[in-house]
Parts: C-alpha cells; sequence; structure tokens
C-alpha cells in the first residue's frame, strides 16, 4: 500500500516522479502528490484522487529542478483529501517527507511539539514525521534523520528533503520496502522495482533501520549509529515490457494469459535447499488473501501425500496473535507475493520466537520474508501489476505441490517412481492452462449475462471447495458483487436459505469420486430456482436452461485446482469488465498490505 519514488540526478524530476507514481498505481491509493527543490523553495502539488488529476495541476504549472520525491497515499490516519495527501512539510517549510506506514506513537510525538508551538495543518500521522525532523534539524540532515527515527514506533520507510541541504535526499526504512535504484543520469528511491526499471536495473534493498544518502552522483549507506556500510548490489532480471501492458486493456488480463509461461518457469526452477521434513511433527502454512487461499488447497495435498501428523492452515493475522502450539519440531510455511506482508512477517518472527523452523514461497528476492526465513522457495511469477493476484497465485500453488511430492518422498509415503510421475503431472498443467485460454470468448460471453446479479456463490467439496475460496474472493475484489464460497456438504445446514430464483451458483467438480455429491447439491439449488455454472473435468450432466457447463482437461484431482482456477480468474475478470469497473486497482484495496 502507498507508493514513494524520489530522484537526484541531471535530468528534470517531475517527469520522472510522475511516471514512477504511474508504476506504482498497482499498490492502491487514494491521493498523490510530489515536492521538488525549485530555487530557494520546495515546490509541492498534491491532489486527491486518481494521478491524472495531479497530472492535470502540473501541466499549468513549470517547474524547473533535478530533485525531488513523490507519493501516491492510501489512507489509513485521516481522510482522503488534499491537505492530507504526502509530500507533507514542516511548520517552516524546511523539511519535506513521504511516509509508507503507520507511526504507531504520533499522538505522543504531536502533543509535545503541539505544546512547543508546533502547528499541525492535517490529521495524519506523517506529518509528525515532518514536523519532528524540523524541529530537530541542526543543520545536519543525516543526524536529523536518526534522531528522528530513533524517536518513532511503528512502521516506515521514509524519503526525507531539507531546503538546507538541497542536494541531498535521505532515505530510511523500518518494516516497510524500500529500494535504491542507481544509473548513470542519477540516484532513486523506490517502493518497488517498476517505479524505476525503465532507468536502471540496478539496485540496493535496504534493510530494516539503515539509511541511504543520495545525491546525483552518489549513493552511501548508514546504520542508527552514523557507521558506514557496505552493500550488495543487486540486478533486476525482469524486462521493462513485464511490467507494461502489451496491448491488453487491464494488467489483470495479461497477467492471467501469461500463467502457462510463468507457470513453466516456476516448475522449472530447481528447489535446491529445503529441510528434511523427517525432523518435524507438524506443518503450519500461513499466509494472508490469496496466498491463504493457497494453502488451504495445499493442506489436502500434504495430507493426501504425507500423511503428516499434524497440517494446519493459519491466517498470518490470527496466527500471530493466538500464542500457536509451535516448537523446534514444527515447519512454518509462509506464503506472500510480494514478501513484505506485514501479518506474515510477524507471523514468521513469531514462528521463529518458539524455535519453529520457517520457509518462505515469496515472488521478489531481496524482500524481508526472503531474507529472514530459514528457507526460501522462489516462484517465477515476475511483476504482478494488478491488484487482484492471479499469476503469483498460480505459481505459489505448484511450489506447494512440488514441496508437498519432495516431502512425501521424504517421508517414504510415496516411491520415488511415485513421486515422478506426479511431477509430471504437475509439469503438465502450463500446457492445460494454455488450454482453457482458448475458451475465453466462452468465458467472456458467459460472464456478460452475470453482472446483474447482487450474489453469486460458489459450492465444490474436498479440493474443489478449497479453490471455491479463491474465486469468491477474486469476483468480490474487483467486481464488488458479494459472494461466498461453500463446502457443498454444508448447504442444507443454513446457506441454502440464500438461494432463491435466479441466483447464480459457480459449481466446481473435478472429484470424479465426488461428482454424484457435488451434481446433488447442484440439483437442490437448481430445484430452488438457482442457475448453475458448472466448471468440472468430470462426466457432466448435459447442459439446460439453468446448467451451463465449461469441460476443464483431466489431470490428477489434487493439481485441478490449477486449471479450474483460471476460468474462476477469467469469469471475474470478465464480470467486472462488463461493469466497466477500474479492475487492476479496485477500490479501497492494496496489493501489498505492509501495515495492519
Amino acid at each position: 500500500m502507498c507508493g514513494i519514488i524520489g530522484y537526484a540526478g541531471d535530468e528534470s524530476a517531475v517527469p520522472i516522479i510522475v511516471d514512477g507514481l504511474k508504476k506504482l498505481e498497482y499498490r492502491g491509493y487514494d491521493s498523490a502528490g510530489i515536492a521538488v527543490f525549485t530555487k530557494d523553495s520546495f515546490k509541492v502539488v498534491k491532489q486527491k484522487g486518481r494521478l491524472v488529476g495531479l497530472e492535470e495541476r502540473l501541466e499549468n504549472t513549470t517547474i524547473t529542478s533535478n530533485m525531488g520525491i513523490g507519493h501516491t497515499r492510501w489512507a489509513t490516519h485521516g481522510e482522503p483529501s488534499d491537505v492530507n495527501s504526502h509530500p507533507h512539510l514542516g511548520s517552516g517549510s524546511k523539511i519535506a517527507v513521504v511516509h509508507n506506514g503507520i507511526i504507531e506513537n504520533y499522538k505522543q510525538l504531536k502533543a509535545q511539539l503541539e505544546r512547543r508551538g508546533v502547528k499541525f495543518v492535517s490529521q495524519t500521522d506523517s506529518e509528525v514525521v515532518a514536523q519532528l525532523a524540523e524541529y530537530y534539524y541542526n543543520g545536519n540532515l543525516l543526524d536529523t534523520v536518526i534522531k528522528t527515527a530513533n524517536a518513532l514506533e511503528g512502521s516506515y520507510a521514509l524519503g526525507i528533503m531539507c531546503l538546507e541541504e538541497p542536494d541531498v535526499l535521505v532515505a530510511v526504512k523500518k518494516d516497510n520496502p524500500l529500494i535504491v535504484g542507481v544509473s548513470e543520469k542519477g540516484n532513486f528511491i523506490a517502493s518497488d522495482v517498476p517505479a524505476i526499471l525503465k532507468h536502471t536495473n540496478q539496485v540496493f534493498y535496504l534493510e530494516d533501520k539503515e539509511i541511504a544518502v543520495l545525491t546525483k552522483r552518489a549513493v552511501q549507506f548508514f546504520n542508527m549509529d552514523k557507521e558506514l556500510l557496505t552493500k550488495q548490489i543487486e540486478t533486476i532480471t525482469w524486462s521493462v515490457d513485464s511490467a507494461e501492458k502489451g496491448g491488453y486493456p487491464h494488467f489483470m488480463l495479461k497477467e492471467i494469459v501469461e500463467q502457462p509461461k510463468v507457470l513453466c518457469d516456476t516448475i522449472q526452477s530447481e528447489i535446491i535447499k529445503i529441510p528434511d521434513i523427517t525432523s518435524f511433527n507438524k506443518i503450519v502454512i500461513t499466509a494472508c488473501g490469496s496466498a491463504y487461499n493457497a494453502g488451504v488447497v495445499s493442506k489436502y495435498v500434504f495430507e493426501r501425500l504425507c500423511r503428516f501428523p499434524s497440517i494446519e492452515v493459519e491466517l498470518a493475522s490470527e496466527f500471530r496473535y493466538k500464542d500457536a502450539c509451535v516448537d523446534e519440531k514444527t515447519l512454518v510455511i509462509l506464503v506472500s507475493q510480494s514478501g513484505e506482508t506485514a501479518d506474515t512477517i510477524a507471523a514468521m518472527r513469531e514462528a521463529k520466537t518458539k524455535g519453529a523452523i520457517t520457509l518462505s514461497i515469496v515472488n521478489v528476492v531481496g524482500s524481508t520474508l526472503a531474507k529472514e526465513a530459514d528457507y526460501t522457495v522462489y516462484t517465477a511469477a515476475g511483476p504482478e501489476i494488478a491488484v487482484a493476484t492471479t499469476k503469483a497465485f498460480s505459481t505459489q500453488l505448484v511450489v506447494l505441490y512440488k514441496l508437498a511430492v519432495k516431502f512425501a518422498v521424504q517421508l517414504q509415503k510415496i516411491s520415488a517412481d511415485e513421486g515422478r510421475k506426479l511431477s509430471d503431472e504437475i509439469a503438465s498443467i502450463p500446457d492445460k492452462v494454455a488450454e482453457i485460454l482458448t475458451k475465453i470468448d466462452f468465458i467472456q460471453k458467459y460472464a456478460s449475462t452475470c453482472i446483474g446479479y447482487k450474489s453469486i456463490f460458489f459450492i465444490g467439496r474436498n479440493i474443489d471447495y478449497a479453490i471455491a475460496l479463491e474465486g469468491s474472493l477474486k469476483l468480490k475484489e474487483i467486481s464488488y458483487i458479494h459472494s461466498e464460497a461453500y463446502a457443498g456438504g454444508e448447504l442444507k445446514h443454513g446457506t441454502i436459505s440464500l438461494v432463491e430464483e435466479n441466483t447464480l451458483v459457480v459449481a466446481i467438480s473435478c472429484c470424479q469420486r465426488l461428482y454424484s455429491k457435488i451434481f446433488s447439491n447442484i440439483e437442490q439449488v437448481i430445484s430452488r430456482g438457482a442457475k448453475v455454472f458448472l466448471v468440472s473435468n468430470v462426466e457432466a450432466a448435459e447442459e439446460t436452461d439453468k446448467l451451463s457447463l465449461l469441460k476443464l482437461p483431466n489431470i490428477h484431482e489434487l493439481f485441478s485446482p490449477s486449471l479450474s482456477v483460471i476460468v474462476l480468474q477469467l469469469f471475474s475478470y470478465y464480470v467486472a469488465a462488463n461493469k466497466g469497473l477500474d479492475i487492476d486497482k479496485p477500490r479501497n484495496l492494496a496489493k501489498s498490505v505492509t501495515v495492519e
């Protein structure tokens, strides 16, 4: 959530900053702004709403500057408004700040500053950073940032400029991602790689409580004791094109269509280092949102293949506060696209304090989860820009499948030959996904008839129920239609009371042994007036005016979610597209939830 971009260099700062903000739109925001050095003051332009509003205001101004900071804000403290937008200035307009995160002690700091005569203008926690830094400023911006950061409690990624040091941009972070990019035409700070990839693929990843001091010619790193640090530069292998739409109307559709390739890349990536599963008696999979749903799917796979004594799936936001029963005999698997999800990071740290071994599944090299977990397995999804995950989710699934097969062989629950056969099944997924993508026209046409529904229900049994959770979430995220997923066997235990004339029920059936059970549920909802969209790869009844069918390729039922989810993603996408919604940036949502 929120996005930071900063630049110090030889070129005009404004277009670089605005372009960087556009590349960060996917993170979610409700306002945007920039602050740049002019001859003897900061020029600040900020605007509630989409970036186009900010651009329109900038078109009417001429700003000459080679250094500045920009921000896309997702409101936490204070409503979305021009005044609450970033950047924030100190009351004397000497310090300009952009901030991601939450300052937990901002009320105490604000009260202290107000008693000393400082006047606040916004409702935000972030303004206290600018006011505090300006109050502390002693002629040295690095010293000021250290003193300010030591006074803050909570999470932050900060970009800070001072009017009295017009050639210096300082950045510091704690529990929020921040990178530093270097190039011949200048240096950058950013929340994420896409913001600067057009200009450089050479980046440094800041660790917590590390400070970067940028000028247009150099970058230096310091710790909180003002000791100079040596850091390793990383080369980003993503292409610029991979973070562009490439002719598609939305990033989400592009990313759905990219899945055969990224699945193939992920499947072919060797899992080099994993723990010996025989050392454990419990596995806990913890994550948030869609990554949690991937964990729910994988629980069925791990249970069937590994026959492990205890396998649990926990929401990371619950795990971190429940005093979970984990110890040195527990393997905790953490799943996150960004590797920066606040609750998942906190869950990892809680697990480690109790002696558990941690294994992260992430898409971003250099992310917090990747660096702090005992073991890390990377997905090969590439940059995912749409807020609603598609290809990152799918690659998480296949990594979890691969782990389950490897662990099952280690545990001698399946033979090496059985493991190879299952691996061959996993390897067939990309081609079968490509086959499903040839049916886009059918899915688009069907989805066009569904935009009038106020509620849509998803049902399935066993592993089909697990993937129904993701289908329902995807629809809610981007179409704003109320949706719920139910285990088919639970319909009679209350939820069928919600089914009425012209309700839509999406049914998933990829377990041959349970087809008769789910079809009984289908008949029950049809008899109460519902229409059903059946996604299945087993023998199915003929279509009627109440039952529409999309047939999937055959695959081992444990891996069938990788096929059914493609249909559910496309269905959700086209329902939202037919409603004319902002699919890549759904309201109130952020791509990476880096604060509670």
